[in-house]
């Protein structure tokens, strides 16, 4: 057996994307140490968890022993990975981290590559929001350009009162405006760049959002062109490039017509590729592992109609969840509360009218 399958693989976070990240690793033989500052973190489960800060030097030196390091969480401290990459293979590289934290560095970026995005204007001062306001017009998005998440640090401008209370709430800290983009629809889409750069795309999925928090996603996404597919593709392609990119990545993208526009990406596994668990020939966590690792990638085929239900602040009745037909139920061991993600259920189906039943069964639980 390969000396990789018995790697020991370092996780900066150790939340459910770690978790399910050591569920998909114990298979192939990697053993796992993960670090957050949060105790009792969904990872620590699995496997041993360091409640320690990011860059504290007992966690870096600790991590410094392990044969390669990734992330499960975008927002750590871009100083420490680079200081522990003198030690250790990370990945994906400092860089990528750097730019997904910073929604202006991120969208200047993508226009640079000429993937296109709404409009956008660095905001600083409130002269600046006016500015923007008028070249970009309303309505738009004032959001935070770091560590946003989930809907958060974002608000929507329609009026001039609007932007008074948006100013009021968010002028502390440094923003972006956005045009606000009247989509057809919400996609995703899941890469997997390996050392060799070998490279597989997961299908563009459809995804649905309430109150900033993803709820459901199809796969692959309904009435999927090969045309749409193929640029989301070459989206991706010229980001993965450019970033020198090692393990999985996803674009969140807006449809409009036959456009896609670029929203943002992050830089680890991604809620919106969970469907892959059970849904596709090689699940994203399998696929980021194989990456980071060196190892071949896997197909990432979808094996048929499937989605993804998220379980938000709420438990649910694992018995009546599994007595629908190939419904599978993930627990991420998380106390319920508010807009918290707690779980996710996953269904496969032999065609589309099919999930639709299923998604009604399931919908009349949550």
């Amino acid at each position: 057996m390969s000396e990789r399958a018995h790697s020991l693989v370092g996780v900066f976070g150790a939340g459910q994307l770690g978790r399910m990240l050591a569920l998909a690793g114990y298979p192939l033989g990697l053993r796992f140490l993960f670090v957050d500052p949060s105790e009792g973190s969904p990872a620590s489960a699995c496997a041993e968890q360091l409640a320690l800060d990011y860059g504290d030097e007992q966690a870096l030196t600790r991590l410094s022993s392990c044969d390669v390091v990734t992330y499960e969480f975008e927002n750590v401290p871009v100083d420490a990975v680079r200081r522990l990459a003198g030690r250790v293979p990370c990945f994906p590289p400092p860089r990528a981290l750097e730019v997904a934290q910073d929604r202006l560095a991120e969208k200047t970026c993508f226009q640079e590559l000429a993937i296109e995005t709404p409009k956008f204007a660095a905001v600083s001062t409130r002269a600046e929001l006016d500015a923007a306001v008028a070249a970009i017009g309303l309505p738009s998005v004032l959001k935070t350009r770091r560590f946003g998440y989930d809907g958060k640090g974002q608000e929507v401008l329609r009026t001039a009162e609007d932007v008074d209370r948006a100013w009021q709430t968010l002028g502390q800290s440094a923003l972006i405006l956005e045009a606000f983009v009247p989509f057809d629809r919400e996609l995703s889409l899941v890469a997997a760049r390996a050392r060799s750069g070998q490279t597989v795309f997961y299908p563009l999925v459809q995804n649905r959002h309430g109150d900033g928090i993803l709820r459901e996603t199809r796969a692959p996404a309904p009435n999927l062109t090969p045309e749409l597919q193929a640029l989301a593709e070459s989206y991706v392609t010229r980001l993965l490039g450019e970033l020198d990119y090692v393990g999985v990545l996803a674009l969140e993208l807006f449809q409009v017509g036959g456009k896609l526009l670029a929203n943002e990406f992050a830089p680890r596994v991604h809620n919106s590729g969970h469907w892959t668990i059970e849904g596709a020939v090689t699940s994203q966590f399998e696929n980021h592992l194989r990456a980071v690792l060196g190892l071949p990638l896997g197909p990432a085929a979808a094996l048929g109609p499937a989605a993804m239900l998220n379980l938000i602040g709420q438990s649910v009745d694992a018995e009546a969840v599994l007595a629908v037909p190939d419904a599978h139920l993930h627990w991420y061991g998380k106390e319920p509360r508010p807009g918290r993600k707690v779980g996710h259920i996953t269904v496969r189906a032999p065609d589309w009218a099919t999930l639709d039943e299923r998604l009604t069964l399931l919908a009349k639980l949550l």
